[in-house]
């Protein structure tokens, strides 16, 4: 059966396949296939394929896969999961209904070697919360995302794969050459692909054990020499490093605008900032906005380049980012 498919040289095929699931593009209905150095990806709506992935589609005959045996087949209801590595998170709290999920998973064809269940909220400065060990053993696992590696463990770090469009948008704005400072780099999923992108990043985080993982993460990805990893609060490093950054990426949304004073300090000449920031819908980029303004002062104009909604976070509350244009004025 003939049908549209993405064609893209066979070593793209992975970072490709997850740019089309995340776009809600793939087709599940048919094989993947490989002919030659080319990779065949069939799209279920090609209206959603990115658009730079537009001029790759073709149409071909691709076989009809065998639907895999699902959770949702198993327990006769949608479970809700998020899949992070080898593990699969669910978010219950009722403990009997937690257990029947984790075991249709694991009785599915979803590849997994553990099942979680949040056992609360995200808690602290640095952001982790408990979890429930419900099938398998062990929290740390392998994310992939776009072509890079991740260790990391759950219950040590924060990451959320739900960022993966947003941290990728940010990524490909990334010029080789460029200074960036990651000034809450967790495990390092944005530093990590900025550095592959041939940016040099001063990555910091608190959490000690998060820029453990991140060293890590810059030897599996072959990118050490480009990522400086910091343990500590980012504001320590400013007299190190003020008037440096070409690119800055506060992805603290909860308390960004605390640093603010700092992220100026650490900007260049011409430095474009990526401002997380969490607000209410009736307003929602009109807080950053202003912070902003007024930590860059006289010393910079300032130049709102993108307003993004990153997703809902809470009844009337949305995650935003503001990509910022610092000028020196």
């Amino acid at each position: 059966m003939s049908v549209p498919c993405v064609a893209i040289e066979r070593e793209r095929g992975e970072a490709v396949r997850e740019r089309l699931a995340d776009a809600d593009a793939l087709d599940g209905d048919h094989e993947i296939a490989v002919d030659g150095d080319t990779i065949y990806i069939p799209v279920a709506d090609p209206g959603a394929v990115p658009a730079d992935l537009a001029a790759a589609i073709v149409e071909r005959d691709a076989a009809e896969r065998d639907r895999p045996r699902t959770p949702a087949a198993i327990l006769g209801y949608e479970p809700s999961l998020e899949r992070l590595g080898d593990i699969v998170i669910v978010d219950e709290d009722d403990d009997e209904r937690a257990r029947e999920i984790a075991d249709a998973v694991i009785a599915s064809d979803v590849p997994c070697e553990t099942v979680l269940n949040r056992a609360s909220p995200i808690e602290g400065e640095l952001r982790v919360r408990r979890w429930d060990v419900l099938a398998g053993d062990g929290t740390e696992t392998v994310h992939r995302e776009y072509g890079h590696e991740f260790l990391l463990d759950v219950a040590e770090v924060y990451f959320s794969p739900r960022l993966a469009t947003e941290r990728h948008r940010v990524i490909e704005q990334v010029g080789p050459d460029e200074t960036v400072v990651d000034m809450f780099a967790g495990v390092g999923p944005y530093a990590v692909p900025m550095a592959a992108r041939g940016a040099d990043v001063v990555a910091c985080d608190l959490n000690e054990r998060a820029i453990e993982y991140l060293r890590k993460n810059t030897e599996r990805n072959g990118v050490v020499d480009r990522v400086t990893a910091i343990a500590g609060d980012v504001r320590e490093i400013v007299d190190d490093r003020a008037d440096a950054a070409d690119r800055l990426v506060m992805n603290l949304p909860h308390s960004a605008d605390e640093f603010l004073d700092a992220a100026v300090r650490l900007a260049g000449d011409d430095c474009v900032v990526h401002y997380y920031d969490i607000q209410h819908e009736d307003d929602p980029f009109g807080p950053g906005t202003r912070a902003i303004r007024a930590a860059a002062g006289d010393a910079y104009d300032v130049s709102v380049e993108t307003e993004r909604v990153v997703r809902s976070y809470a009844p009337h509350e949305y995650n935003v980012c503001l990509d910022v244009r610092l000028s020196r004025a």
